[in-house]
């Protein structure tokens, strides 16, 4: 019963409440405007070109491992295909070896 009557009395509450259901409106140089991007009408802020730069130089960082990586990768491939070439290279001379104690 009490509990019915708290909600009863918070009705009328959250019936008068007002919420704001506008769009919020920025200036024309504000950050995060429009006019602030690089598509804008003044080139970027100073906000946008420090992100800008930031993106730039954390991509420029990821493609630089990634080279490594790669690099790396290929120096491991390099050196296993020589070992495989020195493989093959022995192979004739075991093989003539056999055959001759036979």
């Amino acid at each position: 019963m009490l509990r019915s009557t708290i909600i009863k009395t918070a009705r009328p509450l959250a019936s008068r409440r007002l919420l704001s259901t506008s769009a919020r409106l920025m200036g024309s140089g504000d950050t995060g405007s429009g006019f602030s991007r690089p598509s804008g009408e003044r080139g970027g802020d100073a906000f946008t070109k420090r992100e800008t730069a930031a993106e730039e130089m954390y991509i420029r960082q990821e493609e630089k491992a990634k080279l490594r990586a790669i690099k790396a990768k290929l120096q491991e491939q390099k050196k296993h295909i020589e070992e495989l070439e020195k493989h093959m290279s022995d192979l004739p001379s075991l093989a003539s070896s056999q055959t001759q104690k036979h």
